[in-house]
């Protein structure tokens, strides 16, 4: 059976890249489409030959993908995928609109529907310097999302990594999707139950992470908080914050390892679609603070695993960090929880029964 794997861009390393990586180690014999390959920003594909469009001739167009936007899915619908039985994309947006000869089966790992289309204030509230632009963007948008929806059908079957995108993906799209939640490299986690006193937050800072809520909340508690990560709004959130909170930045993987095994919660604030630095945080042994609502909900064991807090306030999130002191946690009994439930070999065992039932040639 010949593959193919599609991705929307490989510019950049999230956590949608970090499942293309897998799928890609999965399959190390099928051929990799995307939009756009910086292969020094993203993802480690080895000698593997990444296909791109048309869109990669464009100078700049990797650094400033973004603008590409209107042409995705032109670009994707052009290219040749004919010769393929079994088409996977991975996508938070244009990959899915590929075209597949018939009889053969696509099948969609949807981290999420697209983002700045269905919920574009909330997007260009991450990106100030597009806000001017706004009422022509909202006339592209406009054209877009009907694309978007015609496109979101092409797909013979969709994998949700979350329930909360399940649910986004049957309300925008129609379709419904198999939950699947996304694993991490659990061989890379070391695990410590020996806890120092600091508390860890891991997040790119932009605004809808909410850290500006973590730091707040830490700054009338004076508990140590170290912040892993960078972004647009580290200076105001620096401002903001009080000695007690450190500002660590990007650092090694392997001081990430040790700081999310040492810590003595991880604490979340941000609606996250999934979230992998929960699961990371498990994988290491750690209990986490997270606001109850997303991806949390299908990983997280309250009281085992971890403390929801139900607001995106200061406040909601102290009285949980408070509650939390009280809880005698088995740190090994929330490793063991990680690795049984979020390995890749878990996750594949669930990826190919459901290739095996939409893709009887496999």
């Amino acid at each position: 059976m010949k593959i193919a794997l599609v991705h929307d861009y490989l510019t950049q390393r999230g956590g949608a890249e970090r499942v293309f990586e897998l799928l890609c180690k999965r399959f190390p014999e099928a051929d990799i489409y995307t939009s756009l390959y910086d292969p020094k920003h993203t993802i480690d594909l080895g000698d593997r030959l990444v296909n791109t469009t048309v869109l990669q001739k464009i100078p700049g167009a990797a650094r400033y993908f973004r603008l590409m936007a209107p042409f995705y899915f032109p670009a994707f619908r052009a290219l040749d995928l004919q010769a393929y039985d079994l088409i996977i994309s991975s996508s938070t947006s244009f990959a899915k609109g590929v075209k597949k000869r018939p009889g053969a089966t696509h099948i969609c790992f949807c981290h999420n529907v697209t983002r700045f289309l269905w919920d574009t204030q909330t997007y260009l509230r991450d990106f100030r310097r597009y806000q001017h632009f706004y009422p022509l963007i909202e006339q592209v948008f406009q054209v877009m999302r009907k694309f978007d929806l015609k496109y979101a059908q092409e797909p013979d079957f969709y994998i949700a990594n979350s329930s909360t995108v399940a649910e986004r993906i049957r309300r925008v799209y129609g379709k419904p999707s198999l939950v699947i939640n996304y694993p991490i490299d659990t061989q890379r986690f070391t695990f410590s139950a020996q806890k120092d006193e600091f508390y860890l937050a891991s997040a790119r800072l932009i605004s809808y992470k909410r850290l500006d809520v973590i730091v707040e909340a830490f700054n009338w508690l004076g508990w140590p908080l170290k912040i892993m990560g960078d972004g647009p709004e580290r200076e105001r959130l620096q401002a903001q914050a009080r000695p007690n909170v450190e500002f660590v930045g990007h650092v090694s993987d392997r001081e990430r390892m040790r700081l999310l095994a040492k810590a003595r919660s991880v604490v979340v604030a941000a609606l996250e679609d999934y979230g992998l630095v929960p699961v990371e945080a498990n994988a290491s042994g750690t209990p986490v603070i997270a606001y109850g609502a997303g991806g949390v909900l299908d990983t997280q064991i309250p009281g085992e695993t971890g403390v929801f807090f139900t607001r995106q306030s200061p406040e909601a999130l102290q009285a949980a960090l408070l509650n939390a002191c009280h809880i005698s946690w088995n740190y090994q009994k929330i490793r063991d929880h990680a690795i049984s439930q979020f390995s890749e070999a878990a996750f594949f065992t669930k990826v190919e029964q459901a290739i095996d039932q939409v893709c009887p040639l496999a």
